[in-house]
């Protein structure tokens, strides 16, 4: 009976050969000779394997082979290296549906036919070992100034020389009546939504722990806001707009200008925005020579500004999930935030990198000459 089994298997793989060396795809081999795909598509591996006996024969005490090989592995996770859009599809990113169901689908054409049937956990566990996960982004920031180091190390020149400003118990030494140079860290933030609700929020009581608010809100529309923060005291200085142009930085830099005290430099640290260099503010600039210097940072090195860590506890604190009834309303409640950090100012320092700045360097700084326009 055995002996029987055995030849009666050497027939059905010999016939597998024959078919496929005919042309026959897999699914109408697997009918005519009547067993399942898997059996037609493990005899076709052994074959390309090790030739004809490997096929037609089981060698003793050898055991199982390995189901996917090194090269089966490489083949799908060179598929999940590039994007789906490669391959025609729409996605951007691949899911490990999407990604299974693609290598089962080209395979055979592909020369690797034993993974027509393989199946998504065993897709999952050969990423996972590999460490790929095609259906994440990870963003990172393209380095697009060629001056970014230079920049870089001029902005946190400025920081380590007003470190220097300090005493050991973190109080600001008094300027020296010739050295009064004021350092603020300045940017906007435009946008900002007046948004309100359709229905009044149900505050928590005893069966609601949480703020209960209707899903459906009315947009009011949107404001900017300019801020400074001074580096040397941490006063927070706003103005809201509701517009983002020169007018709106002329008019700031006249707040700044009546803040100070006549004949104190103002050196402002902020990005390279066209409003912040435009013709109109260089014009304004004009009027008062000497008062204002620069310190621009590089292109996407934003996080070289100190304002920003201002403006991500100011969202966090007061604008998520704000809502009023009116533009005014916002306005009045940013406002009123500004009073409240400003009652117990927190000075902000810069310690990344510090270490390696020399503080007898000469801060190179811009006073935005007019003729500088281009």
């Amino acid at each position: 009976m055995r002996a029987r089994t055995i030849q009666a298997q050497t027939v059905e793989r010999a016939r597998i050969l024959i078919l496929k060396a005919d042309g026959k795809p897999i699914d109408d081999i697997a009918a005519l000779i009547g067993m399942n795909r898997k059996s037609v598509m493990l005899c076709l591996k052994k074959y390309k394997e090790g030739g004809v006996e490997n096929a037609l024969f089981d060698a003793p005490g050898r055991g199982r082979n390995a189901e996917i090989t090194d090269d089966e592995k490489t083949w799908i996770i060179n598929i999940a290296c590039k994007k789906p859009t490669d391959f025609g599809y729409a996605a951007e990113t691949w899911t490990y549906a999407k990604l299974t169901a693609h290598v089962n689908l080209t395979a055979e054409a592909s020369g690797y036919t034993r993974l027509s049937t393989v199946n998504k956990s065993t897709v999952h566990k050969i990423l996972d070992d590999a460490e790929i996960k095609p259906f994440r982004i990870n963003y990172y920031c393209e380095q697009r100034d060629p001056d970014f180091d230079r920049k870089m190390h001029n902005v946190l020149l400025v920081y380590k020389q007003l470190s220097m400003q300090f005493d050991k118990n973190g109080q600001l030494v008094p300027f020296e009546d010739d050295e009064a140079v004021h350092v603020l860290s300045y940017d906007e933030k435009p946008g900002v939504q007046a948004i309100s609700t359709t229905s009044d929020d149900l505050l928590p009581n005893g069966s609601n722990g949480a703020i209960q608010r209707d899903y459906e809100y009315k947009r009011l529309g949107t404001v900017s806001l300019l801020t400074a923060i001074d580096l040397q005291t941490g006063e927070a200085i706003p103005l809201v707009s509701e517009t983002h142009n020169s007018k709106d930085y002329i008019k700031f830099l006249r707040i700044l200008d009546d803040k100070y005290p006549a004949g104190d430099k103002i050196r402002i640290v902020l990005d390279n925005l066209k409003v912040h260099t435009s013709v109109e503010t260089r014009r304004f600039l004009a009027t008062l020579p000497g008062r204002f210097e620069f310190v621009f940072t590089p292109k996407h090195g934003s996080w070289l500004n100190l304002v920003e860590g201002f403006f991500s506890k100011m969202t966090r604190q007061m604008l998520r999930g704000i809502r009023v009834k009116t533009k005014e309303e916002l306005i009045s409640r940013i406002h009123r935030y500004f009073d409240e950090v400003n009652e117990h100012p927190v000075v902000y320092h810069w310690k990344y990198k510090l270490d390696d700045v020399d503080i007898t360097e000469e801060i190179g700084t811009d006073t935005l000459l007019l003729e500088q326009s281009s």
